[in-house]
């Protein structure tokens, strides 16, 4: 075989579809980090690493973190910085929340078609589009606090594809049964057109203010946000226990949040305010009549099981019958076994959503743990510790909002909550400022991190997700449509620390 054509192979093997320049970059982080090794000494060279895994973060929409990150985490055990058996604790340590990923994500999955029934009935039931807006986000943040932010996008989404499709096709002309391209527009017709763009608007501001809506009810309850349940088991507190800390500031922020979705729409500010055109509410209305009708028995015996699962799945998160994540067990073998779920290669796909997250997740810790063995934040920690009353959680408040908003959250609550209980067992800080410590990283993680794409895996994934183009949502209208919110629930969530936290 020709060398040549086999090293070209290798070449476009690596790490795929990403851009040539970023497989470069890659490599040159790979072959450079030896040599700082030995000529700057391991801490400067964990610093790197650092740096290096965050920009993998940050450029997530050239290639999944889990590839880059993972050769990262790799190289940190073979220069010594950092040992399998550290990485295994730290795995250990956040046990509940892989748990979480694994069977509660999954077990929503399930749970979708009750879901989308919701949100279909909210969709065509609202005339006015900031009633619907509204509804929209308090309805994601209902359904985050209890669930989790990735899966309610993720219905979310099939909801404004399902509905795309739909119009896009009567749009261009073709009749209901028949195959159709909604990714292309020549087909549609130019009475149509208007009437399109105008629908992409309106689901645009609806994405975003679900997405949004994903970040206030996340914030509130440990299953809301993945970081939220390593935060609520280093604080030894239940779901009651942990919506009762974060109240003083996630309530505040809910309600602030939900005036600026009305002033935006109302005002018709950055993007915002797009009505549903008539034209489109028909078709969508006689398309929803007409699969209502064609329901069977069964069909809706299946959702009154998955409405049973989803008021066990809220009983049992309040009671504190079991780790979140055994709940998300029970609430799987639950809805399967009366939906009868039973064939293997549909729980299979059940755990595609979660599964990817969930490798990148154990990267995560691998990364922590160098940072564990090297004292990388102790500097950041011990100089937080000298400051006074609530400039302590003032200030881990703006690092970890700053940190969140240009990596990922996560990533920053898993190292930061872990330095704070660090300080916490040496006796640095009692437990009255460890509580106030720790709903400062989870605020700070949850609520600044709105403002890209990148902070957010609920965001991440709606940015890349087969709906984001057909509706025209690009990175840098998603950060002009986020950026009202960031102001405004940034500063909310500042002021609530400041006065009553």
């Amino acid at each position: 075989m020709n060398q040549g054509t086999l090293t070209a192979a290798f070449i476009r093997n690596f790490l795929g579809q990403s851009p040539n320049w970023y497989k470069f970059a890659v490599v040159v982080c790979l072959l450079l980090n030896p040599l700082i090794l030995i000529m700057l000494g391991p801490v400067i060279t964990s610093w790197l690493i650092v740096a290096q895994f965050i920009g993998a973060l940050a450029m997530a929409l050239k290639c999944y973190p889990l590839q880059p990150g993972g050769l990262l985490a790799i190289e940190a055990v073979l220069l010594g910085l950092t040992d399998v058996d550290s990485v295994y604790n730290e795995v250990t340590t956040g046990l509940p929340i892989i748990l979480l990923m694994v069977f509660m994500v999954t077990a929503i999955h399930f749970l979708s078609d009750l879901l989308l029934v919701i949100f279909t009935r909210l969709l065509l039931g609202v005339q006015r589009h900031w009633v619907l807006s509204l509804l929209f986000c308090s309805t994601s943040a209902l359904l985050s606090a209890f669930l989790d932010a990735l899966t309610v996008i993720a219905v979310v989404l099939t909801v404004g594809s399902g509905f795309y499709s739909i119009y896009h096709k009567v749009a261009s002309g073709k009749a209901r049964d028949e195959d159709h391209d909604h990714s292309a527009d020549e087909h549609v017709e130019e009475l149509h057109r208007s009437d399109l763009e105008a629908f992409r608007g309106f689901l645009r501001g609806l994405m975003m203010h679900a997405a949004v809506g994903s970040a206030l009810g996340g914030v509130m309850t440990q299953v809301g946000e993945p970081q939220n349940l390593l935060i609520a088991k280093q604080a030894d507190w239940t779901f009651v226990e942990f919506f009762l800390h974060t109240a003083p500031v996630s309530i505040p922020v809910f309600f602030m949040g939900l005036l600026t979705c009305l002033l935006v729409e109302r005002l018709r500010w950055f993007g915002y305010g797009q009505e549903l055109p008539d034209s489109v509410r028909a078709v969508l209305n006689e398309h929803a009549q007409y699969e209502a009708g064609r329901r069977t028995v069964r069909e809706r015996a299946s959702l009154m099981v998955q409405g049973a699962a989803a008021l066990i799945l809220v009983i049992a998160l309040g009671m504190h019958w079991a780790e979140v994540g055994l709940i998300g067990l029970l609430i799987l073998v639950l809805a399967t076994s009366f939906m009868g779920i039973t064939e293997e290669h549909r729980l299979g796909r059940a755990f595609e959503t979660s599964l990817p997250f969930t490798s990148l997740l154990v990267v995560f810790f691998a990364v922590v743990a160098m940072i564990h063995d090297q004292h990388l934040f102790e500097p950041v920690m011990q100089w937080v510790l000298t400051l006074q009353g609530k400039m302590q959680t003032v200030m881990l408040y703006a690092a970890t909002g700053l940190l969140s908003a240009i990596s990922d959250n996560v990533f920053v609550a898993t190292i930061y909550i872990s330095e704070v209980k660090a300080a916490l067992l040496e006796g640095a800080i009692d437990t009255q400022q460890f509580e106030q410590l720790a709903v400062a990283v989870n605020v700070g993680t949850n609520i600044p991190s709105v403002a890209t794409p990148n902070g957010q895996a609920a965001f991440l994934f709606m940015l890349t997700s087969a709906l984001a183009p057909l509706i025209r949502l690009s990175y840098a209208r998603m950060l002009w449509m986020a950026l009202p919110y960031t102001i405004v629930l940034t500063i909310t969530g500042l002021l609530a620390t400041i006065y009553l936290l």
